[in-house]
């Protein structure tokens, strides 16, 4: 008695192109949208302000798409920066460059394409802007080797996620007023904290390997110095918004940013892993708040 086999049907080779596309996506995070959104919500914020209000179309779309760029950028040189480490941490060893499906020269070159590419935006906005943006390509490239020889990284990625903050007030105003400067050190102290969370998540990892930061730096009082962090983080937004002038919506922004904050250490109450990661991603929330905070105050200003 005969009988038939069924057979699954092989599917199709994947074409080299799309593959490469794949791990190019993955290199840069693409599927990772929250450190896009920790760069963009401080750039927003300086955009806003700078402008009095919504600012104009060009500068909005130059600095959205440059937010974007730089982001994935500095994954990339991240990545090579770390592959002596990422192979040995749980979070990364899954990574295209810790895995060997990138190679070190391809990322090199996928970080200068991306390069350009922003630095081509940049080029449309005025020559004070363009200054400032060779200094956050500094930035950019050097954070991720600070974490070999110092315990703050994190306030140096700070430095380096808050430089389009100058670079908003500079392409609106043609300057860079202490009030920008007040809010690009809120960020520094923002990102160093949610920074800190992150870190707190590849601590036993970064000790095992010789890696620096500052949760290692912090160690049993890490929840006490994100206590100082987050509090000193909510007073200089403080002095913006009476530097800015700014009213009730923006404290009411502020006071809901306090709440989210304080979320995030009862997440993290155990600094355990998954805790610590969640306290970190949380922070979207945060910069979207101020945000809307300092949109809502300026656009019903305007209005009136």
């Amino acid at each position: 008695m005969g009988y038939e086999r069924d057979y699954a049907p092989i599917p199709p080779p994947v074409p080299r192109w799309r593959e490469r596309l794949q791990q190019y996506w993955l290199l840069v995070r693409g599927d990772r949208p929250i450190g896009w959104l920790l760069l963009l919500w401080p750039t927003w914020w300086g955009l806003w302000l700078a402008a009095k209000g919504v600012p104009p179309w060009w500068t909005l779309v130059v600095f959205s798409l440059g937010v974007w760029l730089t982001r994935a950028a500095g994954c990339v040189i991240n990545d090579y920066a770390d592959r002596w480490l990422d192979p040995h941490v749980e979070r990364t060893m899954q990574r295209p460059l810790a895995t060997g499906a990138v190679g070190g020269r391809e990322a090199l070159a996928v970080f200068a394409v991306l390069m350009l590419v922003a630095f081509a935006l940049v080029l449309t906005m005025n020559r004070l802007t363009i200054y400032l943006s060779l200094v956050g390509v500094v930035l950019a490239a050097s954070y991720p080797y600070l974490k070999r020889y110092t315990y703050l990284p994190q306030v140096y990625l700070g430095m380096a996620f808050g430089w389009g903050i100058p670079m908003a007030f500079a392409a609106i105003q043609g300057e860079v007023p202490a009030v920008a400067w007040l809010l690009y050190i809120a960020n520094i102290l923002w990102a160093t904290a949610y920074d800190t969370w992150y870190a707190m998540v590849d601590r036993d990892d970064d000790l095992r390997m010789g890696a620096k930061s500052t949760a290692i730096l912090f160690g049993e009082m890490d929840l006490v110095a994100q206590g100082i962090l987050y509090a000193l983080f909510a007073y200089a937004l403080f002095l913006v918004g009476r530097r800015a002038e700014l009213g009730m919506y923006y404290w009411s922004a502020l006071g809901v940013a306090a709440v989210l904050v304080a979320c995030e250490f009862w997440m993290a109450r155990a600094r355990d892993r998954d805790g610590c990661f969640r306290a970190f991603l949380h922070n979207q929330w945060v910069g979207m708040v101020v945000f809307a905070g300092i949109a809502l105050d300026l656009g019903l200003r305007a209005a009136r």
